[in-house]
This record gives C-alpha cells, structure tokens and sequence, in this order.
C-alpha cells in the first residue's frame, strides 16, 4: 500500500476509535503556516491532532518526532517517514555542534506547519501538564511570522490508557485554541510560562 492510503487509513481509525472532534475556539481552520502545540501523554497524540486537520492542512502539516524512537525499526521508520512526513530530531546531541533546532527551523522554511509538544516527552504523572522546554521559545524568536496554536487534547489517556490494548469507548476532543505571539523584551520563561498556561486554560473546557 501507499504511504497516502495507510494515511487515510490510519487517521479515519484514528477519528473512528477515539471519537475524536476538533473544537477551534481560538483559531480557524486556514490555510496559514502554524507551529501547533500540545500536551503529551502517549505515542498517538499526535497521530490524533495531524488526524484532526483538515486534508489541505494535514499535507502541508508535519510531527516532530524522536529519531531514536521512530527509526528503531522498519515499520516504525515507514510510517514516520513515508506517512506522516514527520520531522526527526536527535534528542541524545551525538555531538556537541548538533542542534536539534535547526532541523525545525529549515522545516518552516520550506512553508511547512509544524506539531510539537513542549514537554519533551511523554506526561505519564498526576500533574497535568509539565514544565516547557526552551525550543518553542527560539523558534518564535526566530520566525515571529508563524502562528503558535494551543492545542489541549483532552480524554486521550483515558481513551488509551497504558498497557490497553483496545480504546474505551470515550470520546476524545481537540480543543484548539487563539495563536500566541512573542511580545517585544518577552524572556524567555516569561514567554514559555504564558505558552504553558494558555494550554492549561484550553484544559478547563473538559469539564
């Protein structure tokens, strides 16, 4: 099968098990180059946000995903490469000149949306939502052009919650929420702090 096909497939089983809806309360669907963020709890998050996009958003939008995860394996490395059209990044800095950055910034370059998740790695805690990492921050630094939307994906540890092997039948939904915009002299915890706390904000839509 094609990589196009297996797409389709996966994201309507994605929608279809998850129940998924995509609430954009901050934004519309456009077509504008935007750098989408998210919480992290499992390896599907953002399989279920890229699924979420409409068709001419989802081809021009792509994941940053870990390199040492997704390459460790043949079919793992199809259907990042081939499929989603995601972007790898080395977390381990094989060498001290590596910068993870780059990979992102030549991304938006190109034209292309982005997803990413600030936390830096899956959120398996009681805390709802973990500390920032600084890359959100530098990439709006250095392309204050592109759109920085929220997006709080809510219910999706229930719906798959660890060491299931099939969903509960929960339903799942994407809150998307208003761009932010780095603020002249914004530092930068001031400016990850606000990032944080405006998707912690999309959360209270739960309930």
């Amino acid at each position: 099968m094609t990589g196009s096909l297996i797409a389709f497939i996966i994201t309507s089983a994605a929608r279809l098990l998850t129940g998924a809806r995509a609430l954009w309360l901050g934004c519309t669907p456009t077509p504008r180059q935007r750098i989408y963020y998210a919480n992290h709890n499992s390896h599907v998050d953002f399989v279920l946000l890229w699924a979420s996009l409409p068709l001419a958003l989802r081809q021009r939008t792509r994941p940053v995903a870990a390199a040492d995860y997704w390459l460790a394996g043949k079919w793992r490395r199809f259907l990042i490469q081939r499929v989603f059209n995601g972007v790898l990044i080395d977390r381990t800095r094989s060498t001290p000149e590596t910068d993870p950055l780059q990979t992102l910034a030549d991304t938006l370059e190109r034209g292309d949306s982005m997803i990413i998740f600030p936390e830096g790695t899956r959120n398996q805690g009681e805390e709802k939502l973990l500390p920032f990492k600084s890359g959100l921050y530098h990439l709006a630094r250095r392309r204050p052009d592109v759109e920085i939307v929220p997006v709080w994906i809510a219910n999706l540890n229930r719906v798959m919650p660890k060491g299931k092997a099939l969903p509960l039948p929960l339903l799942c939904t994407l809150y998307f929420g208003a761009p932010l915009v780095l603020e002249p002299d914004e530092d930068k915890q001031a400016f990850l702090d606000r990032a944080r706390n405006t998707l912690l904000a999309l959360a209270t839509q739960e309930g």
